[in-house]
């Protein structure tokens, strides 16, 4: 199922569609991969999908869905009619979990998004990890655990901070995704993300796709941000 280049996703983190259309309007060069959330899909719904999809870009439907297998199932079936590229869910749920939504997400003629699984979140820490969740094994030994559980369910790739992205890829092979958030230029504010690096060295690490948001969508020039980010990640 691979088959996107290394490229930046811009994450649309808006609260409503007027905000995403009047961000996008400013692109008039370029079609960024466009990250939609749940604070924007929760407020305006599957048609922000397709709205956003019918101006062209591809989108990386970021919702971590995590529930019981047959949930997760019927869900991915209503997802994966919305036309997206890429969805998401939490490693979290298990392998019976994920291989439900490959079924879900699979349509009747044997295509489907790709699909990622979310190991653990760049805003967590080692020692949140131990004191939050009771899980007492370094952080990326976990990541590298709930990856290999991934690959095993037949996914496309993981979620993780791009410091660990060579370490999934020696773990589950070159041609498993890693989609990297925490990612932050040299110069800026490193926002409530603790796992975080630049879009230059998220390319050294073995990052396929980097996910920036604030950086680009709270620039006083999104589009040279953009741009920016591009430039660095891709080189």
């Amino acid at each position: 199922m691979r088959n996107l280049n290394k490229d930046v996703m811009v994450a649309c983190d808006f609260s409503s569609k007027a905000e995403v259309m009047d961000f996008l309007d400013l692109f008039t060069e370029e079609k960024p991969f466009v990250k939609i959330g749940m604070e924007l899909y929760y407020a305006e719904g599957p048609d922000i999908v397709r709205a956003v999809k019918a101006r062209g870009h591809r989108i990386f439907l970021d919702l971590k869905l995590h529930d019981i297998p047959n949930t997760v199932r019927k869900a991915m079936a209503v997802l994966s009619a919305l036309n997206v590229d890429m969805c998401n869910l939490h490693a979290a749920g298990t392998v019976p979990m994920m291989e439900e939504a490959l079924k879900g997400l699979t349509r009747a003629d044997g295509t489907r998004p790709l699909l990622i699984a979310v190991t653990q979140l760049t805003s967590t820490s080692e020692e949140r990890m131990r004191e939050d969740l009771l899980i007492e094994r370094p952080m990326e030994e976990v990541v590298m655990h709930y990856a290999s559980r991934a690959r095993a369910a037949g996914l496309d790739g993981v979620v993780c901070s791009p410091l660990e992205a060579g370490k999934v890829h020696d773990a589950c092979g070159s041609d498993f995704l890693t989609v990297t958030p925490g990612v932050r230029f040299a110069d800026g504010d490193k926002g409530d993300q603790v796992r975080v690096t630049t879009p230059a060295r998220a390319r050294e690490l073995g990052s396929d796709f980097i996910v920036v948001g604030r950086p680009i969508t709270q620039a006083n020039d999104p589009v040279a941000a953009y741009r920016r980010c591009v430039r660095e990640f891709l080189g």
